[in-house]
């Protein structure tokens, strides 16, 4: 007969033996935040799917800046990651690709904000398209309209935000300007050629001649005294807080324009228009 003690530790041990396994519990996924504006992986959880009221919900107007009224960002879009369905057809391929068209086709022209009377002839636009990561990690197919001398400079650009999987939620060519239009203040979206004047000012802006582009322009909105556009995109004024599909000083974003000779204009000193790369530096 076993000793009291050894029968314990025997009885014990087939106890432990035959007892159903504690299940483990896996490490939750931390998501890495962004130092640069870039995002290694796809977007999951609050504020990767855009909600239903996206785009119509219309913002009283302020008198005293002549646009919409700034309001406060609502949380679904203090870290926005939303894909929007792209506009044109998927260039073939698995990495990045990009094709240059020039002049731009009419039926292309057709569908801009190009109308006589613009700083620049239908036939000086080049109808660029190019691939870009999204923020639900996939690839995507957007197009822009620039000038044709820069346009395959603007296609090496957007190769290089590729490589860096910079996000962006969509990039297309703008179909409409009317500055009298009420606003929603939760656009966003790259885009360059538009005919219009400069903000807040009279004469053309380097977008009516192609030679300017807007990224992602609610996380890198404009800023100057009281005007915040786009309206609702006033949580990204805090450049210290890195989020995917910002432009960061000294990033890949700003670097890969500086190598084509463009500027930012984040690095503006009276005012600051985050999502803006020019030629000439306005």
């Amino acid at each position: 007969m076993l000793p009291n003690g050894l029968l314990a530790v025997l009885v014990q041990a087939v106890l432990t033996a035959t007892a159903a396994p504690v299940p483990t519990v896996p490490e939750a996924r931390v998501a890495v935040p962004s130092t640069d504006g870039t995002q290694p992986a796809a977007a999951t959880g609050f504020g990767s799917v855009p909600p239903a009221w996206l785009g119509t919900r219309l913002l009283p107007d302020d008198p005293a800046t002549g646009y919409g009224e700034v309001r406060p960002t609502p949380p679904v879009m203090r870290h926005r990651r939303w894909t929007l369905p792209d506009d044109v057809r998927m260039l073939p391929g698995r990495g990045y690709s990009s094709k240059v068209v020039s002049p731009a086709p009419a039926r292309v022209i057709r569908r801009s904000t190009w109308k006589p009377g613009c700083p620049v002839a239908a036939a000086d636009l080049a109808w660029v398209r190019v691939v870009f990561w999204g923020f639900d990690g996939g690839r995507h197919t957007g197009e822009l309209l620039v000038h044709r001398s820069v346009a395959d400079d603007v296609a090496q650009v957007f190769g290089v935000l590729w490589r860096q999987r910079f996000p962006q939620e969509q990039v297309g060519i703008t179909r409409t300007y009317d500055p009298d239009a009420p606003s929603t203040g939760d656009g966003n979206g790259t885009a360059a050629f538009v005919c219009r004047p400069s903000t807040g000012a009279t004469y053309f802006s380097q977008h009516a001649y192609g030679l300017a582009l807007d990224l992602n322009s609610f996380q890198n909105p404009y800023a100057k005294g009281a005007v915040v556009l786009p309206e609702l995109a006033s949580a990204y004024l805090d450049r210290t807080r890195v989020r995917a599909g910002m432009v960061t000083p000294g990033g890949p974003v700003e670097r890969a324009f500086a190598r084509i000779g463009w500027e930012w204009g984040g690095a503006w000193r009276y005012s600051k228009d985050y999502m803006h790369f020019s030629q000439n530096g306005l």
